[in-house]
Protein backbone atom coordinates (compact mmCIF):
# COMPACT_ATOMS: atom_id res chain seq x y z
CA UNK A 1 0.00 0.00 0.00
CA UNK A 2 1.06 3.26 -1.20
CA UNK A 3 0.43 7.28 0.21
CA UNK A 4 -1.03 8.28 -3.57
CA UNK A 5 -4.24 8.16 -3.48
CA UNK A 6 -4.51 9.39 -7.42
CA UNK A 7 -1.86 7.85 -9.55
CA UNK A 8 -2.50 8.45 -14.01
CA UNK A 9 -0.23 5.14 -15.10
CA UNK A 10 0.35 6.75 -19.15
CA UNK A 11 1.63 4.07 -20.76
CA UNK A 12 -0.96 0.78 -21.29
CA UNK A 13 -0.92 -1.46 -24.37
CA UNK A 14 -4.69 -3.47 -24.42
CA UNK A 15 -6.46 -5.47 -26.76
CA UNK A 16 -9.50 -7.60 -27.75
CA UNK A 17 -10.18 -10.57 -25.84
CA UNK A 18 -10.18 -12.61 -29.07
CA UNK A 19 -6.55 -11.38 -30.02
CA UNK A 20 -4.42 -10.22 -27.42
CA UNK A 21 -2.70 -13.67 -26.82
CA UNK A 22 -1.17 -13.24 -30.22
CA UNK A 23 -0.60 -9.80 -29.83
CA UNK A 24 1.55 -10.07 -26.47
CA UNK A 25 3.58 -12.74 -27.83
CA UNK A 26 4.30 -11.30 -31.02
CA UNK A 27 5.69 -8.33 -28.90
CA UNK A 28 7.21 -10.57 -26.47
CA UNK A 29 9.14 -12.08 -29.49
CA UNK A 30 10.30 -8.85 -30.66
CA UNK A 31 11.74 -7.46 -27.74
CA UNK A 32 13.61 -10.72 -27.91
CA UNK A 33 11.65 -13.24 -25.99
CA UNK A 34 11.07 -10.91 -23.11
CA UNK A 35 8.17 -12.91 -20.95
CA UNK A 36 4.84 -10.75 -20.56
CA UNK A 37 3.47 -10.28 -17.24
CA UNK A 38 0.16 -9.50 -18.40
CA UNK A 39 -2.43 -11.01 -20.48
CA UNK A 40 -3.41 -7.61 -22.71
CA UNK A 41 -6.80 -7.40 -21.98
CA UNK A 42 -9.41 -4.89 -20.07
CA UNK A 43 -10.52 -7.06 -17.49
CA UNK A 44 -6.65 -8.15 -16.53
CA UNK A 45 -5.37 -4.34 -16.73
CA UNK A 46 -8.23 -3.53 -14.01
CA UNK A 47 -6.89 -6.69 -12.20
CA UNK A 48 -3.52 -5.71 -12.52
CA UNK A 49 -3.58 -2.21 -11.86
CA UNK A 50 -5.85 -2.93 -8.92
CA UNK A 51 -3.42 -4.70 -7.38
CA UNK A 52 -1.22 -1.52 -6.99
CA UNK A 53 -4.61 1.26 -5.98
CA UNK A 54 -4.47 2.15 -9.37
CA UNK A 55 -7.42 3.38 -11.46
CA UNK A 56 -6.61 6.05 -13.98
CA UNK A 57 -4.93 4.52 -17.37
CA UNK A 58 -3.99 5.66 -20.82
CA UNK A 59 -4.25 3.11 -22.68
CA UNK A 60 -3.27 2.60 -26.15
CA UNK A 61 -2.00 0.15 -29.59
CA UNK A 62 -0.27 0.62 -32.66
CA UNK A 63 -0.97 -0.54 -36.18
CA UNK A 64 0.89 -2.19 -37.98
CA UNK A 65 -0.53 -1.97 -40.82
CA UNK A 66 -2.46 0.50 -42.66
CA UNK A 67 -5.61 -1.98 -42.52
CA UNK A 68 -5.23 -2.00 -38.78
CA UNK A 69 -5.59 1.61 -38.08
CA UNK A 70 -9.17 2.20 -38.33
CA UNK A 71 -10.35 -1.02 -36.41
CA UNK A 72 -7.75 0.00 -33.88
CA UNK A 73 -9.31 3.33 -33.34
CA UNK A 74 -12.89 2.00 -33.55
CA UNK A 75 -11.73 -0.71 -30.20
CA UNK A 76 -10.08 2.14 -28.58
CA UNK A 77 -13.69 4.58 -29.02
CA UNK A 78 -15.87 1.64 -27.52
CA UNK A 79 -13.87 1.20 -24.50
CA UNK A 80 -15.08 1.80 -20.61
CA UNK A 81 -14.58 0.63 -17.03
CA UNK A 82 -17.03 1.24 -14.40
CA UNK A 83 -15.15 3.30 -11.49
CA UNK A 84 -11.84 3.43 -14.29
CA UNK A 85 -10.59 6.70 -15.50
CA UNK A 86 -9.60 5.86 -19.07
CA UNK A 87 -7.49 8.10 -21.36
CA UNK A 88 -7.74 6.52 -24.84
CA UNK A 89 -5.30 7.16 -27.51
CA UNK A 90 -5.45 6.58 -31.22
CA UNK A 91 -3.06 5.32 -33.66
CA UNK A 92 -1.69 6.13 -36.84
CA UNK A 93 0.36 4.40 -40.00
CA UNK A 94 2.36 6.21 -42.36
CA UNK A 95 0.93 4.82 -45.18
CA UNK A 96 -2.96 4.78 -44.58
CA UNK A 97 -4.96 6.68 -47.49
CA UNK A 98 -6.60 10.24 -46.20
CA UNK A 99 -4.30 11.05 -43.14
CA UNK A 100 -6.42 14.09 -42.59
CA UNK A 101 -9.68 12.23 -42.58
CA UNK A 102 -8.52 9.59 -39.96
CA UNK A 103 -7.46 12.39 -37.74
CA UNK A 104 -10.72 14.17 -37.78
CA UNK A 105 -12.58 10.95 -36.80
CA UNK A 106 -9.99 10.14 -34.20
CA UNK A 107 -11.09 13.30 -32.55
CA UNK A 108 -14.29 13.03 -33.39
CA UNK A 109 -14.41 9.71 -30.95
CA UNK A 110 -12.95 11.44 -28.26
CA UNK A 111 -9.73 9.72 -28.28
CA UNK A 112 -7.06 12.21 -26.68
CA UNK A 113 -3.47 11.00 -28.45
CA UNK A 114 -2.11 9.45 -30.51
CA UNK A 115 0.44 6.29 -30.57
CA UNK A 116 3.31 5.61 -33.01
CA UNK A 117 5.60 2.71 -32.39
CA UNK A 118 8.49 3.73 -35.46
CA UNK A 119 10.01 0.19 -34.67
CA UNK A 120 6.63 -1.45 -35.18
CA UNK A 121 5.44 0.54 -38.05
CA UNK A 122 8.94 0.29 -39.99
CA UNK A 123 9.69 4.09 -40.53
CA UNK A 124 11.78 7.15 -39.61
CA UNK A 125 10.57 9.88 -36.96
CA UNK A 126 12.10 12.29 -39.11
CA UNK A 127 11.17 11.14 -42.34
CA UNK A 128 9.57 13.65 -44.55
CA UNK A 129 6.48 12.04 -45.46
CA UNK A 130 5.39 12.13 -41.54
CA UNK A 131 5.61 15.92 -41.81
CA UNK A 132 2.29 16.69 -42.72
CA UNK A 133 0.93 14.16 -39.83
CA UNK A 134 2.92 16.14 -37.26
CA UNK A 135 1.54 19.69 -38.92
CA UNK A 136 -1.88 18.45 -38.15
CA UNK A 137 -1.50 17.24 -34.85
CA UNK A 138 0.60 20.50 -33.68
CA UNK A 139 -0.95 22.19 -30.32
CA UNK A 140 -3.68 19.50 -31.12
CA UNK A 141 -3.51 15.90 -30.18
CA UNK A 142 -0.11 14.92 -28.16
CA UNK A 143 1.87 11.94 -29.35
CA UNK A 144 3.12 9.13 -27.44
CA UNK A 145 6.77 7.69 -29.59
CA UNK A 146 8.42 4.58 -28.51
CA UNK A 147 12.00 5.35 -28.12
CA UNK A 148 14.84 3.83 -28.40
CA UNK A 149 16.40 0.15 -29.64
CA UNK A 150 20.15 -0.62 -29.39
CA UNK A 151 19.08 -3.14 -33.02
CA UNK A 152 17.61 -0.54 -34.92
CA UNK A 153 17.50 3.18 -35.85
CA UNK A 154 13.85 4.33 -37.04
CA UNK A 155 13.27 5.25 -33.04
CA UNK A 156 16.94 6.91 -32.39
CA UNK A 157 16.64 9.70 -30.20
CA UNK A 158 18.52 11.90 -32.62
CA UNK A 159 15.08 11.64 -35.14
CA UNK A 160 13.03 12.78 -32.37
CA UNK A 161 14.69 15.59 -31.43
CA UNK A 162 14.81 17.03 -35.04
CA UNK A 163 10.71 16.70 -34.86
CA UNK A 164 10.62 19.03 -31.75
CA UNK A 165 12.80 21.80 -33.35
CA UNK A 166 10.96 21.52 -36.52
CA UNK A 167 7.13 21.57 -34.94
CA UNK A 168 7.41 23.48 -31.60
CA UNK A 169 3.65 22.70 -30.92
CA UNK A 170 3.88 19.73 -30.73
CA UNK A 171 3.30 17.71 -27.70
CA UNK A 172 5.36 15.04 -27.30
CA UNK A 173 5.62 12.31 -25.02
CA UNK A 174 8.90 10.15 -25.61
CA UNK A 175 8.41 6.77 -23.75
CA UNK A 176 11.35 4.63 -21.92
CA UNK A 177 12.55 7.47 -20.41
CA UNK A 178 13.45 9.13 -23.96
CA UNK A 179 15.52 6.21 -24.94
CA UNK A 180 14.88 2.10 -24.50
CA UNK A 181 18.01 0.70 -23.64
CA UNK A 182 20.57 3.89 -25.47
CA UNK A 183 19.71 6.20 -21.95
CA UNK A 184 24.05 7.28 -22.81
CA UNK A 185 22.54 9.31 -25.81
CA UNK A 186 19.83 11.18 -24.01
CA UNK A 187 21.73 13.56 -21.55
CA UNK A 188 23.04 15.75 -25.03
CA UNK A 189 20.08 14.86 -27.23
CA UNK A 190 16.27 15.31 -25.19
CA UNK A 191 17.07 16.53 -21.77
CA UNK A 192 15.88 19.65 -21.34
CA UNK A 193 13.80 19.68 -24.64
CA UNK A 194 10.02 20.63 -25.12
CA UNK A 195 9.32 16.92 -24.68
CA UNK A 196 7.56 15.25 -21.68
CA UNK A 197 9.65 11.68 -21.16
CA UNK A 198 7.85 8.80 -19.41
CA UNK A 199 9.04 6.17 -17.04
CA UNK A 200 8.22 2.90 -18.64
CA UNK A 201 10.00 -0.20 -19.20
CA UNK A 202 13.15 1.78 -18.28
CA UNK A 203 13.87 1.47 -14.34
CA UNK A 204 14.33 -2.13 -14.25
CA UNK A 205 17.56 -1.83 -16.81
CA UNK A 206 19.21 0.86 -15.02
CA UNK A 207 20.66 1.78 -11.15
CA UNK A 208 18.29 4.46 -9.53
CA UNK A 209 21.18 6.57 -9.46
CA UNK A 210 20.75 6.74 -12.81
CA UNK A 211 17.11 7.53 -13.15
CA UNK A 212 16.67 10.11 -11.04
CA UNK A 213 20.07 11.63 -12.66
CA UNK A 214 17.84 11.93 -15.83
CA UNK A 215 14.39 12.67 -13.82
CA UNK A 216 16.14 15.82 -12.22
CA UNK A 217 17.89 16.66 -15.21
CA UNK A 218 14.60 16.61 -17.50
CA UNK A 219 12.90 18.52 -14.94
CA UNK A 220 10.39 16.20 -13.08
CA UNK A 221 7.35 18.71 -14.95
CA UNK A 222 8.17 16.63 -17.96
CA UNK A 223 7.99 13.59 -16.40
CA UNK A 224 5.35 10.87 -16.52
CA UNK A 225 4.79 8.05 -14.62
CA UNK A 226 3.84 4.99 -17.22
CA UNK A 227 4.26 1.07 -16.88
CA UNK A 228 4.16 -0.60 -20.26
CA UNK A 229 1.46 -3.36 -19.04
CA UNK A 230 1.35 -5.69 -19.73
CA UNK A 231 5.25 -5.91 -20.34
CA UNK A 232 5.33 -5.84 -16.98
CA UNK A 233 3.19 -5.34 -13.79
CA UNK A 234 1.79 -2.06 -12.06
CA UNK A 235 2.28 -3.53 -8.58
CA UNK A 236 6.05 -3.99 -9.17
CA UNK A 237 6.53 -1.48 -11.26
CA UNK A 238 5.25 1.55 -8.70
CA UNK A 239 7.52 -0.37 -5.70
CA UNK A 240 10.20 0.02 -8.69
CA UNK A 241 9.23 4.01 -9.27
CA UNK A 242 8.83 4.35 -5.22
CA UNK A 243 11.91 3.23 -4.44
CA UNK A 244 13.90 5.72 -6.55
CA UNK A 245 14.33 7.55 -3.65
CA UNK A 246 12.48 11.46 -5.11
CA UNK A 247 10.47 13.63 -2.50
CA UNK A 248 6.74 13.64 -2.17
CA UNK A 249 6.47 16.21 -4.12
CA UNK A 250 8.49 15.26 -6.97
CA UNK A 251 6.47 11.76 -6.88
CA UNK A 252 3.22 13.58 -6.67
CA UNK A 253 4.27 15.26 -10.15
CA UNK A 254 5.42 12.03 -12.06
CA UNK A 255 2.46 10.23 -10.76
CA UNK A 256 -0.15 12.43 -11.22
CA UNK A 257 -0.21 16.15 -11.06
CA UNK A 258 1.84 16.24 -14.72
CA UNK A 259 -0.54 13.92 -16.59
CA UNK A 260 -3.91 15.86 -15.32
CA UNK A 261 -1.92 18.84 -16.84
CA UNK A 262 -1.64 17.48 -19.95
CA UNK A 263 -4.72 15.40 -20.39
CA UNK A 264 -7.65 17.35 -18.22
Amino acid sequence: MHNYKYIVDIHNHIYPDGIAEKAINAIGSFYEDSPMKGKGTMNDLLLSGKEACIENFVVSSAATTPNQVEVINNFMASLSAPNTKLIRFGTIHPEIKSVDRELERIKSLSLQGIKLHPDFQRFNIDDPSMFPIYKSLEGNLPILFHIGDRRLDYSNPERLARIIDMFPGLTVIAAHLGGYRVWDKLGSILIGKNVYIDTSSALMFMEPEQAVKIIRAHGVDKVLYGTDYPMWSHNIELKRFLSLGLSYEENMRILSTNALELFC
